[in-house]
């Protein structure tokens, strides 16, 4: 028992040193389990297996037989075997008679039981110890600090808090107070309470803690400190610049810089801010993840403070790159990039193509002029660049010696190639004079010898000393092309102007639409109405006869309405050119019920509709529209109930009115069932396929929209049919991959390519494979367990963009889904897959 428990000590301490703690974050209750870690351990733990085994088999009725179950058990759940562990631990429970040991068990097993996101089962074992006596010291502070990790996971803070405190009382390790002390501060901070948290960032800085706790725990303090006079906010600001210029910060200047400029923040300077922000971001550092915090900072200014949803989402790519896929900042940005990235895309377009348009315009002298003006601006900005870098740094004592001999700076280098600034120049103005030309030999002859393009084998032995130096030569003159690259070559400037009428159609239309998506972006993702308005305005301005105009002033109605502005115009402009329009409905009846008791209402009209139309009365189905139209104008039947009137027109209004229509309809749906479905009859109207033409024009037709809205209704009936799954998002999900039993037996190695997959992408998560037959035609393969449906559609998503088996093509890929704990039980019942899967599209 002695060996076992001496090396589950050893690699507990090497999880805690392996781990790099993240300050800017609350840190963890306990060390994070690698599973890449343990693998490195494998023989360890193989150790600790071997004489624990071995103790309880050579001496039964030894007092230690129980301690060496319990090391088994440690080493099966370090193993992530935990089922295996979770045998053991209840083994014990129900036979150890030592109480210690039962306890201990307990404990182990309900932070198991967390780690997997089985809360009820924790809160049982919690609730059973509650009313157990005689729990021994050491079990105590392990039970209060398991019992902080079940708070900390349920997102309970008062809970965290309150076991962190009274852990605190049975701790012993000053070491382990320390920390514990650091972490009771974090959250006091974050909870606004600052003369508490000061209070335990001095504690934490008590029992010799590791120096970048003890100055993380000093720098935050300076946040907490009761500020009043202004030699206060002078004090704090000296201490900051002097931990700056302290040698022993250098891996942590930026760091320092970043607290610094929250402290700025918090006195409302928030250009001193961004400057302090823009140079850490400078700084190198010693953790890549606070670069991330840095720009995350940034971004929130730019978009909170400046209103700038450009720069924003330029500082979060940067911010991501920083971030690593398991930082819960990386999924947090990843989903506020989404709407951020579409803005910047509407943005440029408008800036682009609006340029383009405008040069168009411009005679070719007056175009070339520009070029020139814009090729010598570029040559300006990488000089500017090439002087900063050839800038002397701040320099060291050595440095310093070194520059008595001449060669301490950049500025003292005689040799042309070791001055940045010169070679910059010369590589400007080789462009100038020979043009864009690639550095090879013989460059200035029309046809180079072929002897240029010999190339000498790299494996070969003939491999010199010359074809090294060559090498370096190839490489020099890589860094000189990456120089030439930067310069716009002035043909390919002039290239990128449209010419001809179909190339600016293409740039009008791309303009038109990003007006619009911007517009409609700027309301109701970010509610900025003037901002919105200013750009919808200009679209139906420029462009007065564009598909989204009836959209554009239903948005243009909104905004007037939220600014507390005349909303008449675009109500009168609404009714007079889009009266059968549903956002002409929906100004109309401004007060209309909307959301889930509005789509059952419409789903009811529409069948009667439906019904109306399929037995010929067609003006009664066209008054079942136009009253649900009125009374629930936009809800997710609206584009069905448009399809419907416009098969309705089919019948009984002119074909080029129904034709018409179906164009307009088309370009303006955003259902691609509904969409493809409007195209098909499209096609028909126009005759555009043979058979069509070959046969009676009336009778196909009546055929195929018979087919096309049985389609329509059934597609309806789907969504009315009230489902048996229910959404919960907070529930454990599971992510499932249904296959059919021949598919399956061809998937041998699928399980063991998603045990690879797993350890290459999810090292930390600690998931578990396995399949089973859901019928006699179908096995599902099931990966778990994901504590929400927001996790679980993460791992699919990164499951559908980089797993790779030989057995597995993209449709089986497709074909999967995640489903929560719940709803896996229903569909295990009801053994219909296709069923939760229109569940899963509709509510994921």
């Amino acid at each position: 028992m002695f060996y076992s428990k001496l090396l589950i000590n050893e690699l507990e301490e090497e999880i805690a040193q392996a781990h790099n703690e993240d300050f800017s974050q609350v840190l963890p209750i306990f060390y994070p389990i690698d599973s890449a870690q343990i693998d490195s351990n494998k023989e360890l733990l193989k150790d600790v297996r071997y004489f624990s085994s071995r103790a309880i088999d050579w001496h039964r009725i030894s007092k230690w037989v129980d301690d060496n179950y319990l090391l088994l058990g440690m080493a099966d759940y370090y193993e992530a075997k935990f089922d295996d562990a979770s045998n053991t631990f209840r083994y014990l429970n129900v036979n150890s008679k030592k109480q210690h040991i039962r306890h201990r068990s307990l404990i182990q097993l309900m932070r198991q039981f967390i780690d997997l996101g089985s809360f009820d089962d924790a809160a049982y074992v919690i609730d059973y110890l509650s009313k157990e006596s005689g729990i021994n010291r050491e079990n105590r502070f392990l039970l209060y600090k398991t019992l902080a990790y079940y708070y900390d996971k349920r997102e309970d803070v008062n809970g965290k808090i309150g076991a962190l405190d009274k852990a605190l009382d049975y701790c012993k390790d000053r070491h382990e107070r320390s920390r514990i002390n650091f972490i009771l501060a974090q959250l006091y901070q974050r909870e606004d309470l600052d003369a508490l948290a000061y209070s335990y960032y001095q504690q934490a800085q008590k029992g010799n803690p590791p120096y970048e706790r003890s100055f993380f725990a000093q720098l935050y303090m300076q946040q907490v400190a009761e500020l009043n006079k202004s030699k206060d906010l002078q004090r704090v600001r000296a201490y900051f610049d002097d931990l700056y210029n302290d040698s022993k910060n250098r891996e942590l200047k930026d760091v320092i810089l970043y607290e610094k400029a929250i402290f700025e923040l918090r006195q409302n300077e928030v250009e001193t801010a961004k400057e302090l922000l823009i140079k850490a971001a400078k700084e190198e550092g010693k953790n890549p993840v606070q670069k991330g915090y840095i720009y995350q900072k940034l971004a929130e200014i730019s978009f909170d403070i400046d209103r700038d949803f450009r720069a924003t989402k330029y500082y979060l790519d940067s911010a991501m790159a920083n971030f690593r896929p398991v930082d819960a900042s990386y999924r947090q940005i990843e989903r506020e990039k989404i709407r951020l990235d579409n803005y910047v895309l509407h943005y440029e377009t408008i800036l682009r193509n609006d340029s383009l348009l405008r040069v168009a315009q411009l005679s070719p002298e007056a175009q070339e002029r520009l070029a020139d003006e814009f090729i010598a601006k570029e040559e300006q900005r990488l000089l500017r660049e090439a002087e900063e870098k050839a800038r002397p740094k701040s320099t060291g004592i050595f440095d310093n010696l070194l520059a008595f001999s001449g060669r301490g700076s950049s500025s003292g280098r005689s040799f042309y190639f070791e001055n940045t600034l010169a070679v910059q120049q010369g590589a400007i103005e080789f462009v100038r004079v020979w043009g864009n030309r690639n550095l090879d030999d013989n460059w200035r002859r029309s046809v180079q010898s072929f002897q240029s393009t010999i190339r000498r084998d790299p494996v070969s032995e003939e491999a010199t000393v010359t074809e090294l130096e060559e090498s370096k030569e190839e490489k020099d003159e890589e860094e000189s092309n990456d120089i030439l690259s930067q310069i716009p070559d002035k043909a390919s400037l002039l290239a990128q102007i449209p010419r001809d009428e179909s190339q600016l159609e293409t740039i009008r239309t791309g303009l038109e639409l990003a007006y619009f998506e911007l517009g409609k972006l700027l309301f109701f993702d970010f509610r900025e109405y003037e901002l919105s308005k200013e750009n919808l305005e200009i679209l139906i301005t420029v462009f007065p006869n564009t598909i989204k105009k009836a959209e554009a002033y239903y948005i243009l109605f909104l905004a007037n309405r939220e600014l507390g502005e005349n909303t008449t115009l675009y109500r009168e402009r609404l009714n007079r050119e889009f009266p059968y329009s549903p956002y002409t409905y929906a100004v109309n009846n401004p007060d209309a019920l909307t959301g889930g008791a509005a789509l059952v209402e419409s789903s009811k009209m529409y069948r009667t509709a439906y019904e109306l139309y399929e037995n010929k009365q067609y003006e009664e189905a066209r008054g079942v529209i136009r009253r649900t139209m009125e009374l629930f104008p936009l809800t997710k039947n609206t584009d069905r109930l448009l399809l419907l009137d416009i098969m309705i027109s089919g019948k009984i209004d002119s074909m080029d009115f129904y034709k018409y229509r179906l164009e307009i309809y088309t370009l303006q749906t955003e259902n691609p069932e509904l969409k493809e479905l409007a195209r098909n009859m499209l096609r028909v109207v126009k005759g555009d396929e043979e058979e069509f033409i070959a046969e009676n024009n009336e009778e196909t037709t009546e055929e195929e929209e018979d087919g096309d809205t049985d389609n329509l209704a059934d597609a309806e009936d789907l969504e009315e049919d009230e489902s048996p799954y229910k959404e919960s998002a907070s529930q454990t999900h599971i992510f499932v991959l249904a296959l059919s039993q021949e598919r399956a037996r061809e998937t041998k190695a699928l399980l063991g390519d998603l045990e690879n997959f797993h350890s290459s992408q999810f090292s930390n998560a600690r998931l578990r494979t396995g399949n089973m037959n859901m019928t006699r035609e179908q096995v599902i393969f099931i990966v778990s367990p994901f504590n929400n449906a927001e996790r679980a559609l993460a791992y699919r998503e990164k499951f559908l963009e980089t797993f790779e088996s030989s057995s597995l093509g993209p449709d089986d890929k497709e074909s999967s889904f995640v489903i929560s704990i719940g709803n896996f039980q229903e569909l295990n019942k009801r053994k219909d897959l296709d069923e939760y899967r229109r569940f899963f599209r509709k509510n994921y």
